[in-house]
């Protein structure tokens, strides 16, 4: 693992009005490393990772990406940076088959009026391929017809396919049966071992403790607490959750469990 962070947080702030969402927050995330995030409803982990993407940018402090400083006010300026969010919703087109979902919004034309469907293909069984996934019958499936665990896999290779360096999974278990959900911690774990960065939101502890190699919990908005996963345990992790000891927020009315 480098000793430079893919992606550095330090002392970053966001806040909706008189609410403040994030106050605070350092985190830092290395290539080969999943660094979960957890914490109660209402503690900011949706808001993190929104600024991290560019949705909400954040209002202070600095953002490092591969060493240097970075700008991000826009989803745009993260994709080019090779940072990919997979939403809990998984943004995917029920009535496109697996290759038209990978490429949505960047096809390849061959020619000037024709889709390379035959490079795109390849290009997605290739990117299948690297991350193991078996489970699909057919790239030309439609997303409709899959599982959960398939629309997850298909979520997460769409997010890797373009140079990504960080990939950030938001609950990707949440609603899943007990195999599709090993399928698709079997596959955050494979994104690790490619040398990717990333950041896993879920509110499963049981599964946290199964891929993460670090456990950085937030409460009202703030980080109170970092753990190496290997060197804690759930109720060291409740604890900080629930009791964790929060910094005063001058001047600003803190941001409730919703």
């Amino acid at each position: 693992m480098s000793t430079e962070p893919v992606l550095a947080l330090r002392d970053v702030s966001k806040h909706f009005g008189a609410v403040q969402a994030l106050y605070g927050v350092d985190l830092d995330v290395h290539a080969g490393q999943v660094m979960a995030l957890v914490g109660d409803n209402g503690a900011g982990k949706s808001t993190l990772i929104k600024s991290i993407g560019g949705i909400h940018p954040f209002d202070g402090g600095e953002l490092r990406f591969d060493g240097s400083p970075a700008s991000i006010t826009s989803p745009k300026d993260a994709a080019a940076l090779g940072i990919e969010i997979v939403y809990q919703d998984l943004a995917l087109a029920d009535n496109l088959d697996v290759v038209q979902n990978m490429f949505l919004g960047r096809e390849r034309l061959q020619g000037l009026r024709r889709l390379d469907e035959n490079g795109m293909e390849t290009e997605a069984r290739k990117t299948l391929s690297g991350l193991s996934v078996t489970t699909l019958r057919s790239v030309r499936t439609p997303v409709a017809a899959l599982s959960g665990g398939q629309r997850q896999s298909v979520a997460v290779a769409k997010a890797v396919m373009w140079n990504s360096r960080l990939v950030i999974l938001d609950e990707p278990t949440a609603a899943l049966g007990v195999a599709q959900t090993r399928q698709v911690l079997d596959l955050v774990k494979r994104l690790g071992d490619k040398g990717l960065a990333v950041i896993l939101v879920s509110h499963n502890l049981h599964d946290i403790f199964e891929v993460a190699d670090r456990i950085a919990v937030l409460r009202l908005g703030q980080k109170v607490a970092e753990f190496d996963a290997a060197g804690t345990n759930q109720q060291e992790v409740v604890e900080a959750i629930t009791a964790g000891s929060l910094q005063k927020v001058p001047g600003m009315v803190e941001a409730q469990p919703s």
